[in-house]
């Protein structure tokens, strides 16, 4: 059946047939493409549909899989988070003071970082779709430990830039596997809530980041405090490297801590998604379908506005919030609310798009961009002496963090084929590395505290991803109509793609969204 849906989804995508004649050849099989397929055959045959599944049984399960996954995910997003920020605090205890650093090095310090992740994002997401994944990603998180830790012996701008390219690069594949797992284990209707869940930790991370700089302004000791931030939070994010290597799961099929019948009962719900899960044989044709996909090319400039305002607040929100007027200290705390409102607006997102109706994914998105619109005028045109008003318009840009994570399962939902999904998924942070890359540059040293730029950047970054909310969602709709119009084509042969039967057969054949004629966009 899959060469000749194949053919059949060109020929109507490109518009030669209106529809299909004397294709009675057509034939419904159930094809497996995965790894460990005999796990996935004896899946769809235990569950032959979704009427097969039982509520509580499937309700048990999701529990079990959200204790199991979600909290270590979570708690690296925390360090991913914060090993990103250990610069912004180091400003602030003095590294430009004590390495010499001019203002523009800052910033590229800032920046270079991203350059790492921007040459080694692909080459790294290919490596991952052929190595366990969890085990691949526990393997740069560790490497993310050490090379934080050899920062603190950095003394100079040169040294300091080394590292962190090399910081950056394997960072690189943080995102896309946090992506990747949460697309193994959970529906497509499951995987916003999810992608909150583990994303909303980057929120802790910030109040966290201003937890540990406060302790560490305590710090009397024989080194320069900015040092033993480097040393700690490295120190703890390469053990949380090896608890990944040992409790993560790299596959449905070997997932330990469940027994055959709560596997298989893991995998015939994913026959939803239309998506597949795993294999680990790289297809080209794929990569080149990524590449010529128009849809690829709004996620990675949804990537590139998405972190204009992101590369600037990072590394700038501590020397912005003590350009009010607050000392080191303060600074350090007054990252706390921060942080505690980046997890309130992605927990409420999460929450409104549970309760909207279905399809309602683009428009919350869109919805959640206003608050960090309103933040961003507020901040720049506010009284220069109305420190409080102005922190608090500062603290209302956090909310661009719901629609961001939202998006996510825009892409996770809506990517089929094991190295498409490889290849966007790297292609949404490449878009990402460009925007953390520019966005420094537009905080200026001559104005502080304000940033005029800086802010003015975050804003018409904003108002693009405003805008490109409602173009993704224009975009999939048009697509579902043009797959309604290939099962059209494919009923007039009397084959019924859409049946249990099809939907079996298309489920883990590791087809693309466009080959696939079962595949519906989300949006």
């Amino acid at each position: 059946m899959t060469e000749d849906i194949k053919a059949v989804s060109a020929q109507v995508d490109s518009g030669v047939v209106e529809h299909v004649e004397n294709e009675s050849n057509l034939k419904i099989v159930t094809k497996i493409n995965q790894r460990n397929a005999e796990i996935y055959q004896e899946a769809l045959q235990r569950y032959p549909d979704d009427a097969a599944i039982d509520e509580e049984s499937e309700k048990r399960l999701k529990r079990k899989l959200d204790k199991r996954i979600l909290p270590l995910l979570g708690v690296c997003y925390f360090f991913y988070y914060v090993d990103k920020t250990t610069l912004s605090y180091a400003a602030i205890f003095g590294i430009q003071s004590d390495l010499h650093l001019k203002a523009s090095e800052y910033s590229w310090l800032s920046s270079i970082f991203y350059f790492g992740w921007l040459f080694w994002s692909i080459p790294s997401n290919l490596i991952m779709q052929r190595c366990p994944p969890a085990w691949y990603l526990s393997f740069n998180i560790t490497m993310w430990g050490v090379l934080l830790m050899c920062q603190e012996a950095a003394g100079s701008f040169a040294s300091l830039t080394v590292l962190r390219i090399l910081s950056g690069a394997f960072e690189a594949i943080a995102d896309p596997a946090f992506m990747l797992i949460t697309s193994m284990y959970y529906t497509r209707e499951e995987q916003p809530s999810r992608i909150s869940a583990w994303y909303a930790w980057n929120g802790i991370g910030v109040a966290g980041g201003g937890l540990i700089g406060y302790g560490i302004g305590q710090v009397k000791g024989q080194l320069e405090s900015w040092r033993y931030e480097f040393i700690v939070v490295g120190a703890l994010c390469t053990f949380w490297g090896i608890v990944l290597f040992l409790l993560l799961p790299n596959s449905p099929t070997t997932f330990w801590g469940f027994n055959k019948q709560e596997r298989l009962l893991m995998i015939a719900r994913m026959r939803r998604n239309q998506t597949g899960v795993e294999q680990q044989v790289i297809n080209w044709s794929q990569i080149k379908e990524a590449y010529f996909d128009y849809k690829t090319w709004l996620f990675v400039l949804f990537g590139f506005v998405g972190a204009v305002p992101n590369g600037g607040i990072s590394n700038f929100s501590t020397l912005v919030i003590k350009g009010l007027g607050f000392n080191t200290l303060h600074t350090a705390l007054l990252g706390i609310p921060q942080g505690i409102f980046i997890v309130f607006w992605i927990g409420l997102g999460a929450l409104v798009n549970k309760y909207m109706p279905p399809n309602s994914r683009t428009t919350v998105s869109a919805l959640f961009m206003l608050p960090t619109i309103a933040g961003g005028l507020g901040f720049l045109f506010a009284p220069a002496d109305a420190y409080v008003g102005r922190l608090i318009c500062f603290y209302l840009t956090g909310s661009y963090q719901a629609s961001f994570v939202i998006s996510l399962s825009l892409a996770t939902s809506n990517t089929g084929g094991q190295s498409k999904k490889m290849i966007v998924a790297g292609m949404i942070w490449f878009g990402s590395c460009v925007g953390n890359i520019v966005g420094p540059f537009f905080y200026k040293a001559d104005q502080a505290p304000s940033y005029h730029l800086g802010i003015g950047s975050l804003l018409v970054a904003n108002v693009a991803e405003f805008i490109l909310f409602f173009v993704l969602r224009y975009a999939f709709k048009w697509e579902n109509r043009r797959k309604e119009k290939i099962r059209a084509a494919l009923r007039e042969t009397g084959v019924i793609t859409d049946s249990a039967d099809g939907l079996n057969a298309t489920a883990f054949q590791d087809l693309t969204d466009k080959e696939n004629p079962n595949f519906v966009y989300v949006y």
